[in-house]
């Protein structure tokens, strides 16, 4: 979700594709691979539930489409809510380079006012990636994107991690601003940090079970992947291989929840099939 704190152009980072990660895949990958890989899992399965091949997935602050295009790819339906103009122009170009314009519906918009520009309970699934951090009422928010659910739907809720940033700042020698994320409320670092508020594990999944959905999973995303050195990774043979197998490796494990740049929850509703 864009807010007048960001930039106006649509949230940083790579497209993640429908293949699976391999050779191919590059550094600026690690980013999106884990959330990408849990959120195909999710997807599939509510495909399997639901006996319907083509899914209606809401994705509010999807700025261009890094996860609505390959998502589209997929075959789903895919509507964008974001308040950035360019954003969704954006958007427009980028859904019909990869040929599923006809698949994805952009409508300017935010969290808060989301049921303005689409209805309750209409959507399979829920993308809520790099929104919180930016809205002046969390929890109203993931309410907000809950409602927008179907029955047996999931969420999708990715934030930036408070333990990531203590340690970037500590390990950058900003002692100083590191203790002040660490004490501070909001998780800032000084009056330069760009990120408004960050989150522990155990916070988002209170939002989550305070908005009436289970949590499926949790996991700690980019733990190792922004504090290790990018010569490193682009000239030793196989190491962003190895990397990406290590993230994965980590998502899972609590240990590794609190130095995580971003966390990802997966919430799901309870389906009249028990799904």
């Amino acid at each position: 979700m864009s807010d007048p704190m960001r930039p106006p152009v649509s949230h940083p980072g790579p497209q993640p594709t429908p293949a699976r990660p391999g050779p191919s895949r590059s550094r600026a990958s690690l980013r999106t691979a884990v959330v990408w890989e849990v959120l195909r899992d999710a997807l599939e399965d509510r495909v399997k539930a639901t006996g319907r091949e083509s899914l209606d997935v809401l994705d509010t602050g999807g700025g261009s489409g890094n996860f609505a295009v390959p998502v589209a790819l997929l075959g789903h339906r895919v509507t964008v809510v974001d308040p950035s103009p360019n954003a969704l122009f954006a958007l427009e170009r980028r859904t019909a380079e990869a040929g599923v314009a006809d698949r994805v519906k952009g409508v300017q918009g935010d969290v808060h006012g989301l049921f303005d520009v689409v209805e309750r309970g209409g959507y399979d699934a829920v993308l809520c990636h790099g929104v919180l951090e930016y809205v002046d009422d969390p929890a109203e928010g993931v309410r907000n994107a809950v409602a927008a659910l179907r029955a047996g739907g999931v969420l999708s809720l990715l934030a930036a991690g408070l333990g990531g940033a203590v340690l970037a700042r500590a390990l950058a020698g900003h002692f100083k601003e590191a203790r002040q994320a660490l004490t501070s409320v909001d998780g800032r670092w000084g009056d330069g940090d760009p990120v408004p508020r960050r989150f522990t594990a155990e916070q988002l999944t209170e939002l989550v079970r305070g908005a009436g959905l289970a949590v499926g999973a949790v996991h700690g995303v980019r733990v190792f992947a922004d504090l290790v050195p990018g010569v490193l990774v682009d000239t030793e043979p196989g190491a962003l291989e190895a990397l990406l197998a290590l993230e994965e490796a980590a998502a899972e494990l609590p240990a590794f929840h609190s130095v995580a740049t971003q966390l990802h929850v997966l919430g799901g509703t309870q389906g009249a099939d028990g799904s």
